[in-house]
């Protein structure tokens, strides 16, 4: 039996559903007609990240992939070569100024923008805090919007973001998106490479060179500055789910006014666990190998469910319960915690933008609790988790918004 349409309809509670109903963490199912195991949980994330037995080529579907990473990303590469890439992202999105340096960009755009939402009868969150990442995230990074508004640069990162689980015409729509973002990013690379060195995000990827000592070439240069601007944008979804908590539980709301970043952080890192962010993470098995009485042969198709595990009630008790004592770290993260995948940044774990993704969460946070006023008026706030990504459909509006004196 093929469950594709069952995917689509139940989303990001397709596996976790089955696996409670079989009571077991995998099972084995074909979706879009090609046979796949499905698994979920702390082992089952320890097995996937773990032990280098799966690679992520092939592992998604084409079109997804095109939005969201695309062919020749440090995604794709696996090894040595994945290593070596992913060096780079670690050092522009952990280095040691890095968090900072892009903190005080976003905060002086959200204080800007918080003037202009002041002058309107109500504002859509979501789509405002998209348009103040992009704005700080190509400050940040050295992309000149010469001749593109931040509006259109906006509008095309999030369509990446906001299509990639559809198909259809807004699917369509959304590619022609990314192919207009790489013509204008491919543009800026190669005036960087004429202008020679620097050392903003932009340039240090223009400049980049593979372990053979090549520069990259300028098509894979565009998908990795792409793959930096993009998933900083897609962090307005986790502002729109913060001030979603602060909403639901007005008790943090008065727990974190004047608080230290350690509190801040742990309503972050639940933000981050509760919330529906990524619903499955694939990956194609690299050899034969036997796990839990189950034998993966090579080439075997695995969906790991992210938000089954975060949700996975013998770790987290009363898992549909916003609780930020759970006390959750990126910094010592395993594999039972998995918002953005699993283990150790310097080991197995494939996203080194963790640490301004909490970052970001917990500034925007403080910027909606000790530096803003603002009504939360009537609105379908259920977040159906069967559209991924996943959201209220009003993309959280509030009203009568004012600036706090500081």
């Amino acid at each position: 039996m093929d469950h594709t349409l069952a995917f689509l309809r139940e989303g990001y509670g397709f596996i976790g559903a089955r696996c409670d109903a079989f009571g077991t963490d995998m099972f084995q199912t074909r979706i879009m007609l090609r046979r796949v195991t499905c698994l979920r949980g702390e082992e089952a994330a320890r097995m996937f990240y773990g032990g280098g037995c799966f690679t992520r080529r092939s592992a998604m579907p084409p079109t997804v992939l095109r939005l969201l990473q695309d062919k020749g990303s440090v995604q794709m590469l696996d090894g040595a070569a994945h290593r070596h890439r992913k060096a780079l992202f670690i050092d522009l999105l952990m280095g040691s100024m890095a968090e900072q340096d892009f903190l005080d960009l976003f905060e002086a755009e959200w204080v800007t923008a918080m003037e202009g939402w002041s002058r309107q009868p109500q504002i859509v969150l979501l789509d405002e805090v998209n348009l103040v990442l992009t704005r700080a995230a190509c400050r940040w990074a050295g992309v000149p919007l010469t001749g593109r508004s931040a509006e259109r640069m906006c509008r095309d990162l999030s369509a990446m973001i906001e299509y990639a689980g559809h198909v259809g015409p807004r699917m369509l729509a959304a590619m022609a998106r990314r192919r207009s973002a790489e013509r204008f990013v491919r543009s800026v690379l190669e005036q960087q490479r004429i202008e020679g060195s620097a050392d903003s995000p932009v340039a240090r990827i223009a400049l980049f060179r593979d372990p053979d000592g090549q520069l990259l070439s300028l098509n894979a240069a565009t998908v990795e500055l792409l793959n930096v601007l993009r998933p900083i944008v897609a962090i307005g979804r986790y502002v729109m789910f913060s001030a979603l908590a602060l909403h639901d539980r007005p008790d943090w709301r008065e727990a974190l006014q004047g608080a230290g970043d350690k509190l801040y952080d742990s309503f972050a890192e639940e933000v981050r666990r509760l919330y529906p962010f990524f619903p499955v993470i694939g990956g194609i098995s690299r050899c034969g190998f036997d796990w839990r009485g189950h034998r993966f042969s090579k080439g075997d198709w695995v969906l790991l469910d992210l938000y089954g595990t975060n949700h996975d009630p013998r770790r987290f008790p009363e898992p549909m319960v916003f609780d930020p004592d759970r006390v959750l770290t990126w910094q010592d993260q395993g594999f039972d915690f998995v918002p953005q995948g699993g283990g150790r940044i310097a080991e197995s774990h494939r996203c080194p933008g963790e640490q301004l993704t909490v970052a970001i969460i917990r500034s925007a946070t403080r910027l909606l609790v000790e530096r803003m006023d603002y009504a939360v008026p009537p609105q379908d706030l259920a977040i159906p988790l069967n559209r991924m990504p996943a959201g209220p459909k009003s993309g959280m509006i509030l009203s009568r918004v004012a600036g706090k004196q500081v």
